[in-house]
């Protein structure tokens, strides 16, 4: 298709997208509370149940499968009258239901769960993080069906589970093949709109110091694991400095870090003012950047545990990675990457702005292990997920929208 007719239809489908359609849904979403909490009986189900419902009535086929029991995923294509898997492309937008939790909602302003609107900003718990960005997929791919219905390729969604927690939905996604054959994926999560060819990477460590149990009055009975904990962590500080020096702040993640955020002692059983603990516990959240590798971080980890091993008669520490989830990064030149850069100027007349994530999403899996080159942009603000008062602008939302529709357009005709 010559590039002004091209230019042309991206303009047509960003400009058929439903404002109201992407406030009013992403409004449902918020209402129903999709927080992973067995106590209170609540999962992802009802929202998932809801988006499926939505698809549904948009004349789509979604498929929803339990990544977990009662935490399902919803897959749904939506493909153009001429459509040949054998030479044309498939364009995912990826989000999840999953939200965390809102705390003690006396603190919010208002009811966490009513998707109230005030002054052009939509507030609720996972307004921003993420069901904006599912509604904007939804809508977006509404859009494209009105305006671009022999479009020459696929769109895939993929809303999934447990994007808060172990990434489960996202990998069993992965694991059923849904994955296999999409060319590229677009990100939902709230970005403030900026294009982020870089993720964070994230390792997840506990490490357990074991000790001698003693009385706290002779401590040199036995072996204190606070201590060594606290040696230990000293060295993991060092360590970071010495990366953070090595490297340098990259120019769309900053800085990496190793951050220890719980210590517990006594591991199992009551803590007892007078009881030196026979084991302690401290757990690290490590965020990587481009030019680290996972397994020399985890290698430096047990050096330091072995030296302390070493100087420590009786002491024992070990040392667990329960999750690893690599830095990604997708080549500039990458064809999702020019889609997105063709369809900015159009919907937000301005020059492409690009930034990072300082976290790990599902993307994170689909670049890591599917192969799958994604770009993260989404409605709402970087800094407001997980915080009270949390909303996403219902301009941004509509935006989203656009810009997703048009990146679609450009993408699927790049045959």
């Amino acid at each position: 298709m010559p590039v002004a007719n091209l230019n042309a239809l991206a303009k047509q489908a960003a400009d058929a997208v439903d404002e109201q359609f992407v406030v009013t849904l992403t409004q449902a979403l918020v209402r129903i509370r999709s927080v992973y909490d067995p106590e209170a009986g609540t999962t992802e189900r009802d929202a998932a149940l809801h988006v499926a419902k939505v698809l549904q009535e948009l004349g789509l086929n979604p498929v929803v499968e339990d990544a977990a029991p009662g935490r399902p995923n919803v897959i749904c294509d939506w493909q153009g009258s001429n459509f040949d898997p054998a030479k044309h492309k498939t364009l995912m937008f990826e989000g999840h239901t999953d939200v965390v939790t809102e705390g003690n909602p006396d603190t919010w302003q208002d009811d966490p769960y009513a998707a109230i609107i005030k002054d052009g900003k939509l507030y609720g718990r996972g307004s921003c993080d993420m069901k904006g960005g599912v509604a904007a997929a939804i809508a977006a791919t509404k859009a494209l069906m009105s305006v671009a219905p022999d479009l020459p390729g696929r769109i895939r969604l993929g809303i999934v589970a447990d994007e808060e927690g172990m990434m489960l939905g996202i990998k069993h996604f992965i694991h059923q093949g849904w994955a296999n054959d999409v060319d590229a994926a677009i990100i939902c999560e709230p970005e403030e709109l900026e294009l982020c060819l870089f993720q964070k990477g994230a390792l997840r460590v506990l490490v357990t110091a074991t000790g001698v149990m003693s009385h706290g009055a002779m401590p040199y009975a036995g072996v204190n694991p606070i201590r060594a904990l606290t040696q230990f962590v000293e060295a993991v500080a060092a360590y970071e400095q010495a990366e953070q020096a090595r490297l340098g702040a990259h120019e769309h993640l900053g800085l990496p870090w190793l951050t220890p955020t719980i210590f517990e002692a006594p591991v199992q059983g009551e803590a007892q003012h007078n009881v030196m603990p026979e084991q302690a516990r401290v757990a690290f959240d490590i965020r990587t950047v481009p030019g680290q590798d996972h397994d020399a971080i985890l290698a430096k980890l047990n050096q330091i545990a072995r030296e302390l091993e070493a100087s420590t008669p009786r002491l024992t520490l070990d040392v667990n990675c329960f999750e690893s989830r690599p830095w990604t990064q997708t080549p500039a030149d990458d064809p999702v990457v020019k889609a997105l850069e063709d369809s900015y100027p159009l919907i937000l007349n301005k020059a492409p702005v690009y930034g990072g994530v300082p976290g790990a999403t599902d993307g994170t899996f689909l670049r890591s292990q599917a192969n799958v080159p994604i770009v993260t942009v989404g409605p709402g603000e970087r800094e407001l997920p997980h915080q009270r008062n949390e909303y996403v602008e219902t301009h941004d939302l509509v935006q989203a929208a656009r810009l997703y529709a048009a990146a679609s357009v450009f993408f699927l005709n790049d045959v």
